[in-house]
């Protein structure tokens, strides 16, 4: 069953949608190899986002503004992706093959929209990327003793064996 009328957006800068589609029992064994060509130009649109981002922080810091062809890109990238992950094994969520654009398609049952901010703070750019640094080190901390467990325990001297009384 196929589920077209989206409920009402809220007032969120970016909303995130997906309707399952009731996708067919067979079809999730051949998903990964028709995503492969979708995975291959992923990977360079992903790689021009990264650049595009850091240009786009440097206009924002000098202009306070997004600079619009690069933001309706990089939502483009982010747009397409979801769209991928909804088709394939994030979600399941429908047979139905993702167009090859990174526009927004109204009837594909996943769809994200973020709207455009006209005015951004010329300095938070500066300070953004420290927001997810307590998370990213507190995960290194975490992942460090479990990475070195295996090789800690390779090298640990053998306990003596008592002798027989």
């Amino acid at each position: 069953m196929s589920s077209t009328a989206y409920p009402p957006s809220f007032a969120y800068p970016l909303s995130v949608r997906g309707f399952f589609d009731q996708p067919s029992r067979a079809l999730w064994l051949i998903k990964w190899l028709l995503l492969i060509p979708r995975y291959i130009i992923l990977v360079f649109l992903w790689l021009a986002f990264w650049i595009i981002t850091v240009i786009a922080f440097f206009a924002i810091l000098f202009t306070t503004r997004y600079p619009k062809g690069l933001f309706d890109f990089n939502v483009g990238v982010i747009r397409w992706s979801w769209r991928v992950s909804f088709y394939g094994y994030a979600a399941l969520g429908t047979d139905r093959y993702p167009p090859f654009t990174l526009a927004d398609v109204p009837d594909y049952p996943a769809r994200l929209d973020l709207e455009y901010p006209q005015q951004l703070n010329r300095w938070l750019p500066l300070v953004k990327w420290l927001l997810p640094s307590r998370n990213i080190s507190s995960s290194a901390r975490l992942s460090v003793p479990v990475m070195w467990w295996p090789q800690a325990c390779k090298t640990a001297a053998p306990l003596p064996i008592p002798p027989p009384a």
